[in-house]
Parts: structure tokens; sequence; C-alpha cells
């Protein structure tokens, strides 16, 4: 099965910082969302205290194309997968392909889930311990309704989609918490 690891639990305020994630699967290890952070230490660290090097990176995975999830991509090698909603692309080669269901491995896949913007995609990854997914459609543990969604009817509709299959969410800023506590929107 897969393992997640959170890098750098996000927040937001009078400053911002996106949520990073690790996932290991079989022979892939993707970084979903390195975006703003107070330092790049904070991704890397975490990183290099789990025996993971940034160049053995093979995929980056982007819940959508605003800085603060995506600022810090560099730190990864140039040949690693980086997989958005609407291709995936690697060096200079752009596939296109709709994210709905595109499996990374076995346990990780993708779906789309927009509402915070047109284009933002969720990673599902099944683990030991249940369905994590790594999503936007909650900022973090304490914030219901979205403050910038585009498509507020969207948020609740893909959130009902991740609530049926995660036993634990990961949002865009902030600490993951069971499925079971995810605050509301209604």
């Amino acid at each position: 099965m897969a393992q997640v690891d959170v890098l750098f639990a996000g927040y937001v305020g009078d400053r911002v910082a996106g949520t990073v994630t690790l996932v290991r699967s079989g022979d892939r290890v993707i970084v979903v969302d390195p975006g703003m952070v107070p330092e790049r230490a904070a991704i890397l660290q975490p990183m290099f205290d789990l025996g993971v090097q940034p160049r053995d990176v093979t995929d980056v995975v982007l819940s959508h194309h605003h800085p603060d999830h995506t600022v810090n991509i560099a730190l990864f090698p140039e040949d690693a997968r980086v997989h958005d909603h609407w291709a995936v692309y690697t060096r200079d080669v752009w596939d296109s392909r709709p994210a709905e269901g595109v499996a990374l491995t076995p346990e990780v896949r993708l779906l789309e889930t927009p509402g915070h913007t047109p284009q933002d995609i969720s990673t599902v990854v099944e683990t030991d311990d249940g369905v994590v997914v790594l999503t936007h459609l909650w900022w973090n543990g304490d914030i219901a309704p979205d403050p910038k969604a585009v498509d507020g009817d969207a948020v609740r509709r893909n959130r009902g989609r991740v609530l049926e299959i995660a036993s634990l969410i990961v949002p865009g800023h902030g600490a993951a918490f069971a499925a079971a506590d995810a605050p509301v929107w209604t």
C-alpha cells in the first residue's frame, strides 16, 4: 500500500502557505502541491528526515495553478512528471489528458474536483489505514465554506463525492483531519 506523509501543514491568515504532501507508492515518489512555505527547508528537511532526496521525486501533482500550491515545483528533477487537470508534462512534452481517474500507481489516482477553481483536482491514495484524499475542497479543518470558490455548488457536490470514499482528508492549508470530522457547508 501507499504511504502518505504531510511534509508541511499550510495555513491562511496574515500569511499563507500551502500544505505539501509526500506520497510513496511502489517505485513512485510523488509530491503534491509544492507551494508557498516560509522557507524551502520546510519542504526539504522533512523529506530528508524520511530518507527522500529531491532527485528521488518521480511525479508532482498540482491541485490547481495558484502560486501557493505551485511556487516550489523547481525543487524537483526536470524529468519528474507534472500532473494537473488536463495534462501530464515531462520536460518539454505536454501530453493532454483529463485527470479524472488517471492512475499514477494502483494505489494513487486523480479526481477532477472543481469548485475552488474550475481546474481543481484531488489525489486519492489507498493506504493501510484507509483512503487519504489530498484536496483543496477544504482549506483546513475549520473553514466550512470556501471563501474564494468560483463555484460553491461544485465544491459541495465534490465534497460529497470525496466523503463517500475518504477516511482522512489532507486539506489545502492545514493539518489532516478525519473525514468524519469534515466541516460541512450548507
